[in-house]
């Protein structure tokens, strides 16, 4: 079958410039005045875009006065790429008016869908991984590249059930999808581990499989255990704590493959004190840096 040309976006659109190459955090207000106080920041902040969308108030000017400083990235939650319905369109329209505003150096979103038929549910929800799914993720997201000027991030899913009916595995799915679109992936390296444990997979094989080439972005979080009605063990990835040291080795053994990449500590519930989440961003950049520094010893 022969597949369109994927788009191209020039570097000089509002998301275009890439994030640097370091460790990065998620922004939460109470952390406003930490991370202004810093005089080592981390390398780049990241925000839920939908916490932005009012018009001004507390949450912009903190922000603004936050973008003067540190590169951006900007995640959403609420676009359903996978949704039966195509992306809402006033939804596009305030996620246009934000990056005009700040000009993020990415825009993300999940390979999940929350929406059907204008009611919104408060979850990422999985899809089945077959053909028809294929063309509709797609579709949706040409058109929010092609609305936003922007070359959005896929971020791969956290899963708890497998789809019997799918007909891709999930690293080919996404493959077939950069390759279509021509959008990049956020890699969540927590939800590789979790989805792999939770199903029997290996994940360095799942790792291995990806278009690595399109990764453009890295999250770290923590994530919790617990049991199904059977008494099996189930991973949860609930951003409640600090990154697990198996995802640890997992995302050092990823950045042997993908070489340094930007990387974030995603931390959304029970959060910590600025020095905790710091404290994990700092581990991370160290992991960055060794690799970097092992890059170049191999090449000298």
């Amino acid at each position: 079958m022969n597949l369109p040309s994927p788009p191209s976006f020039a570097e000089s659109s509002p998301a275009g410039t890439g994030l640097p190459v370091r460790a990065g955090i998620g922004f939460k207000p109470r952390h406003f005045g930490a991370l202004r106080a810093d005089v080592a920041p981390p390398g780049f902040i990241e925000v839920h875009a939908e916490n932005y969308m009012g018009a001004g108030g507390a949450p912009h000017a903190q922000l603004a006065a936050l973008r003067e400083r540190l590169p951006l990235s900007l995640h959403g939650v609420g676009l359903s790429i996978g949704g039966e319905d195509p992306p809402d369109q006033a939804h596009l329209d305030r996620l246009a008016t934000l990056i005009a505003r700040y000009r993020p150096a990415a825009f993300s979103e999940h390979l999940a869908w929350s929406t059907h038929h204008g009611r919104f549910f408060n979850d990422l929800l999985p899809l089945r991984y077959d053909t028809r799914t294929l063309a509709r993720v797609c579709a949706h997201i040409d058109q929010v590249q092609d609305r936003l000027g922007v070359r959005m991030l896929l971020e791969n899913p956290a899963t708890y059930l497998e789809f019997g009916s799918s007909t891709y595995d999930e690293p080919d799915f996404l493959t077939a999808i950069v390759g279509r679109t021509g959008c990049g992936l956020l890699l969540d390296v927590n939800n590789v581990y979790v989805s792999c444990r939770n199903h029997g997979h290996d994940p360095l094989a799942y790792l291995a499989a990806l278009p690595l080439h399109a990764v453009r972005e890295i999250h770290l979080a923590g994530h919790a255990e617990e049991r199904d009605v059977d008494g099996d063990l189930l991973l949860i990835d609930n951003h409640g704590s600090p990154v697990a040291d198996a995802v640890w080795a997992l995302y050092a053994r990823t950045l042997v493959m993908t070489g340094p990449i930007a990387t974030l500590i995603e931390w959304d519930n029970q959060i910590p004190d600025y020095a905790t989440l710091r404290e994990e961003a700092r581990r991370a950049e160290a992991i960055l840096d060794g690799i970097g520094a092992t890059a170049q010893e191999r090449a000298a």
